[in-house]
């Protein structure tokens, strides 16, 4: 009605996830995933000066923190002048002052000297603690935060009590009424705009770079900075940001084809799309320095509450050596480091005719970098580098921002127009992007992406079918003499979309490799979709045992595969282990197993290349019942999926759980050590199972990183 003015709800759910409550002492937000103060940032009460920490501070589902408060304690600290209040336990203000070292104020303590080529004697080589002191002045992590601790699940803030009920929710009152229950655990939603779909799987180009994010962290219109950079077909992530790996899915571009990750600094813009793709899939490869990659895990470690030793397990490390040439994907790339509140990279890359410059977040400002060394904060090599700045590269990617951490764009749109033209400007805001110069703003979307000219290489045909063949699990350990049979014997062939490509009832007669598009498996008995996609294979089956095709298959999309023809295919596999293998995996095929693990708690989340690997390492069993099937004093060395029975799960004779139709009976930490469970597992009647020994599932889950945090956090559940 007019005159009357609307009553905000107490309780509201945020957008990105987390909850705001009302209360007389403020607003309070219980928990923070990334990007949450984009949601309050553009309301009329602003961005909370009150946090509590949810009882889990790192979402496995999702791989991402949901106590992110680096960008709402630096808004609140530099654009309001105010302190936030951080609630939590004393265990979690413990691991958050960690986080916040880290991100905030960069590693307590830096050694380079092993970073640089002839280590402090490199004339490039930086003083960085004095760096890292310059831009944080006297501050003091107390100047930006106060945190306020549960006492006996309880705490008292002015006329509002905010209880813990572990493993539950909160309950807030305010001035004695019970006004919100909070539950325990913060769900994230993902918010992101892909613009259209990709009809077809994208094709990537020989070289190009595609914007995964244009702004800076507290633009609410954009996403934070990154982006992938195209080379010989393959992506390399630069710093991508929170959902980046959901955007591409749902943009049509394979997970497959990015397997490496640039990661820059420790900043949360930066470090959170990358925690994403390390718990996507297969293992990947991360490029940076030991300072920063040690910074990401210490912050890493606090959040999610495992040690080092796990954490860098779920990944390759790759170190980097500044001013060394590194080769990734065939591009040349030279690190340094760029000059910033913390450790952070930049790079150079060369690739056949182009060249590529990326700042990372970088001061690049005559006037402050002369000052910086009149005030002894640079040796001379290190000035004279950060002066020498090469503008002559054809392509310059530029971050931009507020000084004194970043470049004023206002210094780029001074520059020589010829210059200008060569710059993309990233982390800036549309708003505060010039109109009238004649640099680029960065384009978000795979639609957008820059395809630079280039020269194609020699063997262009044959680099692209040896890497299809680098990326099937079951070619990847073949000897170079195999890879020259595989190049004779295979053959490129196209299929248009809705084409039949296998006949379910014919003999098999080729074996099939998808190398672009997707196709779908029809005629089987069962509820669940079966799509295979990029260096997925199909048809093996058939041939292995002579038997006939036991389903058709579509092509959903266009394709490209490469095709073996039967005869080859058995000559290419015999005395392999391959032959077993493909044996074992044509029978488990078979019988239901995809229906099977679609359905799991813990399974059901994976890609089809996931459950392809699983499935191979399946053998099915009978068992009777009251078969212990783990016994808390003897070794753990197998694993079950249950089929048609019930397990329970019992610690001193009592019933922790009941197991049921694709529930998985392990104890993952105990299996990798074979040392006894914490807890024995019966069956109650007579039924099927698969069995899985502990050698294959251990490389198992090595291979596929966010199963093994699925796995850890189920344990977490049961134990707990």
């Amino acid at each position: 009605m007019t005159g009357q003015t609307q009553t905000k709800p107490v309780m509201e759910t945020l957008p990105r996830g987390g909850y705001l409550v009302r209360t007389s002492a403020g607003n309070i937000q219980f928990g923070a995933p990334p990007e949450t103060i984009k949601d309050t940032m553009v309301t009329e009460e602003s961005v909370p000066q009150i946090f509590v920490l949810p009882g889990q501070m790192f979402s496995v589902e999702k791989g991402i923190a949901v106590a992110e408060l680096e960008f709402p304690i630096y808004f609140n600290h530099f654009l309001c002048q105010k302190k936030t209040l951080i609630i939590g336990t004393i265990e979690q203000e413990r691991r958050l002052r960690q986080v916040l070292q880290e991100s905030v104020f960069g590693p307590e303590t830096i050694n380079l000297e092993s970073e640089f080529l002839n280590g402090k004697k490199n004339p490039e080589f930086p003083d960085m603690k004095a760096e890292m002191n310059y831009f944080r002045g006297n501050r003091q992590l107390e100047d930006l935060v106060q945190f306020g601790n549960f006492k006996n699940n309880v705490y008292q803030l002015e006329n509002v009590e905010i209880k813990r009920n572990p493993g539950r929710n909160f309950e807030v009152k305010d001035h004695g009424k019970k006004i919100a229950t909070i539950p325990w655990e913060i769900e994230f939603h993902i918010k992101y705009d892909i613009g259209s779909r990709l009809a077809e799987p994208y094709d990537p180009p020989e070289f190009g770079i595609t914007c995964l994010g244009p702004s800076h962290g507290f633009d609410p219109n954009d996403n934070t900075s990154g982006f992938i950079l195209w080379v010989n077909h393959r992506g390399i992530m630069i710093d991508p940001p929170v959902n980046s790996t959901e955007w591409l899915r749902e943009s049509n571009v394979n997970p497959k084809l990015i397997s490496s990750v640039i990661l820059t600094h420790c900043h949360a813009d930066h470090d959170a799309g990358t925690f994403q793709k390390i718990l996507e899939e297969s293992q990947i490869q991360i490029y940076t320095t030991e300072p920063v990659m040690d910074s990401c895990i210490r912050k890493y470690m606090a959040l999610t509450g495992l040690p080092r030793q796990q954490l860098y397990s779920l990944f390759e490390f790759q170190p980097v050596t500044v001013g060394k040439p590194m080769f990734i994907e065939g591009a040349e790339f030279i690190f340094h480091y760029a000059l910033h509140s913390i450790p952070s990279l930049g790079f150079r890359m060369h690739y056949l005719n182009q060249s590529f410059f990326y700042t990372s977040d970088h001061l690049n400002h005559p006037e402050s970098i002369d000052k910086m060394y009149k005030e002894g904060v640079f040796p001379e090599g290190r000035y004279r580098f950060l002066k020498n700045f090469p503008w002559h590269y054809k392509n310059i990617y530029h971050e931009a921002g507020i000084p004194p951490l970043h470049t004023p764009v206002s210094y780029l749109a001074s520059l020589p127009e010829d210059v200008q033209k060569r710059i993309t400007v990233y982390h800036i805001a549309k708003k505060d992007f010039p109109k009238d110069s004649h640099l680029s703003l960065a384009k978000f979307g795979i639609e957008n992406t820059n395809y630079p000219k280039i020269e194609h290489p020699p063997y262009a045909e044959a680099i692209r079918i040896l890497d299809v063949m680098n990326h099937v699990d079951l070619f990847a350990e073949m000897s170079a003499i195999k890879a020259k049979e595989f190049l004779t014997i295979v053959r490129e062939e196209e299929f248009k979309r809705g084409e039949k490509i296998i006949t379910k009832g014919t003999p098999g007669d080729k074996f099939y490799i998808i190398v672009s598009g997707n196709v779908v498996v029809e005629g089987l008995d069962n509820n669940f979709k079966k799509t295979y996609g990029m260096y997925e294979y199909f048809g093996e089956a058939s041939i292995v045992t002579g038997q006939l095709r036991s389903a058709d298959v579509v092509a959903e999309t266009d394709v490209i595969a490469l095709t073996m023809e039967k005869n080859a295919f058995l000559n290419f596999i015999e005395g392999t282990p391959l032959q077993q293998y493909l044996k074992q995996l044509a029978e488990v095929r078979s019988s239901q197993t995809w229906d099977l693990l679609s359905m799991s708690p813990v399974f059901h989340a994976m890609t089809s290349h996931q459950k392809t690997q699983l499935e191979a390492i399946m053998h099915k069993v009978q068992l009777p019942a009251k078969t212990k099937i783990m016994d808390a004093k003897k070794p753990h060395l197998k694993a079950y999926i249950v089929v048609d029975s019930e397990v329970k799960l019992l610690r001193e004779n009592k019933v922790l759980k009941k197991l049921q139709k694709g529930d998985f009976v392990c104890d993952v930490f105990s299996l990798q050590k074979k040392a006894p469970p914490p807890f024995d597992a019966i069956t109650t009647h007579d039924g099927v199972f698969y069995e899985i020994e502990s050698e294959d599932l251990t490389r198992f889950i090595q291979n596929n990183p966010g199963i093994y945090m699925r796995l850890m956090r189920a344990h977490e559940d049961i134990t707990n």
